[in-house]
């Protein structure tokens, strides 16, 4: 299973599999297999040798399947989901993450020709439809939520002040490292301006202004999460869908509403189309439905169907 960021762009695609491919299936196995050093919840839980084993015999898949996603599934895809599907299946995924406008654009300049899109807002889906856009996206499906806190490092001198002061107060203080996304690649940087803005307003503090102008603070969304473990950053804007997998303490977003709302479609002429449905049916089925709520998703039910042309083979899923 191979996973590879916005960053790896300025490689070849051919270059970065043939480096990557031999530690990207081990950590793969290790992930299904193997007891986690993580104590959180949301992880996948280990599978015994026999039942992995068994799972493996019933896969009934082979070959890749493309899945281009939000920057904001890297744990999810990853370290849950990702292993579960590929032993299940038989299928293996290459994967490639970004800002969800980001891969939009990458999408209509065929950068990146991919089986499956994952996006964190039906927006961007939107640029994608249409003669004038490629014809690439007929359908979407909403399928889960996902709140936007502000996750912190517990070990940051400012740890103390986010629990018991309002956040809009402790992330101007002198000193503070905080870290969110571009609002022109990704839907999370704009509702985090939206956040800022707005209550720069409701509550007259222009520095939260200030920390909304500074391209500074900005980060790849891919490259959030492990910025604040590696204590590089005292909090960040977040999902719960990326803050619930990777154990990070949040404290919520007061004053506002906030949240990702994550689609999935199957791209126009997608090259591994039944490995495209095989993981749709699984993301959305019993098993996908299980790991996105134990990873922090608040699942939409039902899900809502938008266009036309869903395959007849996830009539179970998207009826």
């Amino acid at each position: 299973m191979i996973f590879l960021g916005a960053s790896a762009r300025r490689f070849s695609r051919k270059a970065m599999v043939a480096g990557l491919l031999s530690a990207a299936i081990a950590v793969a196995g290790c992930s299904s297999s193997g007891s986690s050093s993580s104590s959180s919840s949301a992880s996948a839980p280990a599978t015994s040798a026999s039942s992995s084993a068994a799972a493996s015999a019933s896969a009934t898949g082979s070959g890749p399947v493309d899945v281009l996603y939000a920057g904001s599934l890297v744990n999810f895809m990853q370290k849950v989901f990702g292993p579960q599907f590929q032993t299940s299946s038989g299928y293996t995924i290459t994967g490639y993450s970004a800002g969800s406008k980001a891969l939009a654009t990458d999408i209509k300049g065929k950068v990146y020709k991919g089986d499956v899109f994952i996006s964190a807002s039906p927006k961007v889906n939107a640029s994608l439809e249409g003669a004038k856009n490629g014809n690439w996206v007929s359908w979407y499906g909403t399928f889960a939520t996902a709140p936007l806190v502000i996750g912190y490092n517990p070990n940051s001198k400012f740890a103390s002040d986010l629990k018991t002061k309002p956040w809009y107060q402790v992330i101007t203080e002198p000193g503070f490292k905080l870290g969110f996304t571009d609002p022109a690649t990704d839907p999370k940087g704009e509702l985090v301006a939206e956040a800022l803005s707005g209550t720069a307003k409701a509550k007259n503090l222009p520095a939260l202004t200030a920390i909304e102008k500074n391209n500074g603070d900005v980060f790849p969304e891919e490259t959030l999460v492990g910025r604040l473990q590696a204590g590089q950053l005292d909090a960040g804007f977040f999902y719960t869908s990326e803050s619930t997998p990777a154990n990070i303490p949040t404290v919520p977003v007061t004053g506002e509403d906030l949240k990702a709302s994550y689609t999935v479609t199957i791209l126009a002429n997608a090259p591994h189309e039944a490995a495209a449905e095989a993981f749709v049916n699984a993301l959305l089925g019993a098993a996908g439905q299980s790991a996105l709520q134990q990873a922090g998703f608040k699942l939409k039910s039902p899900y809502e169907v938008t266009g036309t042309g869903v395959p007849s083979s996830l009539s179970s899923v998207l009826p």
